[in-house]
């Protein structure tokens, strides 16, 4: 992404953006304006979660505005109050699409569906669904706070005091059984909705924003696939508000003006019925998408919406969410210690362990290990080196940890062999469909061994377990990208931050 590196260019200003996934449908109306006034506008897509800790950092974002789901992220990470004038552009409803045929067995077309005819179904063994991670992405957070809501019922609003109520606390583990595939953004997980339709795979249900199950529906339709049906849980639903905020770095007046002429933009009636035409709904503007029976889509419904929890109460539920709630993951990690990662990429990789397995620094961004997880470590160069099998308490971590701490960097490079022995791993395990399994790569070279013989043992393991990859250094990118593409998965750049990939990647996990 191009940074701002000056306060006004030969044509215009540059402008740079930090923004949610969902907005990727937006970017095109917001580069239509920078055109218009000779601007260079740059768009940086990260998670909610991302975005708020950019702001609580030290430096703040490097952007000249933010642009995240929900204001809620704002709120409650941005201490130093850098983000003015915060305004929301659009509201839309994190909802359930539900696969049309599912939905009719389940008897839910054309009635009120509430959160316990959803729980019934997940513990029915009737239902499954793709949802973000409560802790990475906006979407995920608001379907796990409705989810809170619904379970606290006696309650308007929830208190810091609700959270230790068991029943609400087995009420929403149950509901979250019910996860099939996570994510750290929306945008991708409709993306894999699509792309397993797309190869025969038909996932039951997505939680995502109203606006993005539009988009999926409008890209499933071509493909000649079921729509999925929108189902409105009538006990509430979060209600994402979508603001748009300038963080004022001192590049002069004419940045804050071109905020303000942007805001003003967005807000005209014909730039506003585009917005809406995407499936976001516009408070108060009188203008709104056609209604699509055919799968239950109307953003001219009245919703029920949840009241939002103050914010110290909402991150005491992510941490309660990440710390037990979640369903548990099984993560395979296949370190390279070859011979090529000697020097600075042996001592990332150390340094990145130290933040994965040191609990009081992981928990600081939300991708602390459970209890209930269980994490499965090989380091490998041309061979397996060794095969450590915890769960992740802190005792079974910090053993993790020095294990990892006493390898070095040494031999060639085989991620296959690698693999193949963590899918036999993950195999071993027992009542595997509890877990969310995951096999991450870590490496920075081209790898010798065979692709073709992994992704056949792969493919007689089920459920199928997605190969994410991290790159370091000059890696060979394309091997991760098919193992990737091949798994449902996707590969993070681990160059610049390779803690930061990780603990991305555990978003997925």
């Amino acid at each position: 992404m191009a940074l701002a590196l000056a306060a006004c260019g030969k044509n215009g200003p540059e402008f740079s953006i930090v923004s949610g996934s969902e907005n990727t449908v937006i970017e095109p109306i917001v580069q239509e304006f920078c055109a218009q006034h000779g601007a260079t506008c740059s768009f940086k897509y990260e998670g909610s979660l991302d975005i708020g800790l950019a702001l609580q950092s030290a430096d703040g974002v490097e952007q000249d505005a933010v642009w995240p789901a929900a204001s809620v992220w704002v709120d409650m990470f941005d201490t130093s109050r850098r983000v003015k004038q915060l305004t929301s552009i659009a509201q839309t409803p994190v909802i359930l699409g539900v696969r049309r045929s599912k939905a009719e067995e389940l008897g839910w077309v054309g009635k009120p569906v509430y959160m316990k005819d959803i729980l019934a179904a997940v513990k029915d063994g009737k239902l499954k669904f793709l949802m973000t991670s409560a802790t990475q992405s906006n979407s995920g957070a608001s379907a796990y706070l409705a989810m809170l809501s619904s379970a606290n019922s006696s309650q308007s609003v929830i208190e810091p005091g609700d959270l230790d109520n068991p029943t609400v606390q087995d009420t929403v583990k149950s509901l979250l059984a019910g996860v099939e595939r996570s994510s750290g953004s929306s945008g991708w997980l409709a993306d894999l909705y699509v792309d397993a339709a797309s190869k025969g795979t038909l996932y039951d249900a997505m939680w995502n924003y109203e606006a993005v199950l539009k988009e999926t529906n409008d890209r499933l339709k071509p493909l000649d696939q079921e729509l999925l049906y929108a189902v409105y849980p009538a006990d509430g639903v979060a209600v994402a508000d979508s603001p748009l905020g300038f963080v004022d770095h001192g590049r002069g007046a004419d940045v804050q003006t071109f905020f303000n002429d942007l805001l003003a933009y967005l807000h005209t009636a014909p730039i506003q019925q585009r917005i809406a035409d995407t499936g976001r709904r516009i408070p108060l503007g009188g203008v709104t998408a056609k209604p699509e029976p055919d799968w239950n889509f109307d953003p001219t419904r009245l919703v029920t919406a949840i009241r939002t929890p103050e914010p110290a109460v909402i991150r005491q539920a992510l941490d309660l969410y990440q710390a037990a709630l979640r369903k548990p993951s099984l993560t395979a990690l296949c370190l390279d210690f070859s011979g090529s990662m000697g020097g600075d990429g042996e001592t990332q990789l150390q340094q990145a362990m130290q933040f994965l397995f040191t609990p009081e620094r992981a928990a600081e961004v939300l991708v602390q290990w459970s209890l209930a997880d269980r994490i499965i470590v090989i380091p490998f160069d041309g061979y397996v080196r060794d095969t450590l099998t915890t769960t992740g308490a802190e005792a079974d971590q910090a053993t993790l940890l020095s294990e990892v701490s006493s390898q070095s960097a040494d031999g060639g490079t085989d991620m296959y062999a690698c693999a193949n022995e963590a899918l036999k791993e993950i195999q071993k395990t027992p009542n595997l469909g509890s877990y969310l399994p995951a096999i991450v790569i870590m490496t920075d070279g081209r790898s010798e061994g065979d692709s073709a013989g992994f992704i056949a043992q792969w493919q007689g393991v089920t459920p199928h377990v997605p190969v994410f990859g991290i790159t370091f250094g000059d890696a060979e990118k394309g091997q991760l990208d098919t193992l990737a593409a091949q798994t449902s998965a996707r590969v993070f750049d681990g160059g610049a931050d390779l803690a930061g990939a990780f603990r991305a990647a555990r978003g997925y996990n």
